[in-house]
């Protein structure tokens, strides 16, 4: 499954970067979103992206009470993103 991949590899990025035990990170919000253009939702200053609707997903992830985004396409991994962009669509809650 696909998702589990994409968590664990987030999971793995958080915990390195804040130094945390992996348990320590719950995942509150996994969803399927459409971006609105190639940046797949973590768009950076100065780059230029296909504005075409982007299938992808994203991930929240929680450690203390604070919000960590992961965001990517579809078949890609994940990208920690300090700022994600709002999706195309309102996204929906499950698995993909």
């Amino acid at each position: 499954m696909q998702h589990e991949t994409n968590e664990s590899m987030a999971i793995s990025d958080l915990a390195e970067r804040l130094e945390v035990a992996p348990i320590e990170i719950d995942i509150v919000a996994r969803e399927e979103v459409t971006w609105p253009d190639s940046s797949a939702g973590c768009p950076q200053p100065g780059m230029m992206y296909l504005q075409v609707l982007t299938n992808g997903y994203r991930l929240e992830l929680v450690v203390d009470g604070v919000s960590y985004w992961y965001v990517g396409k579809a078949g890609r991994p994940p990208q920690y993103c300090r700022e994600p962009s709002s999706p195309a669509d309102e996204g929906r809650f499950g698995d993909f």
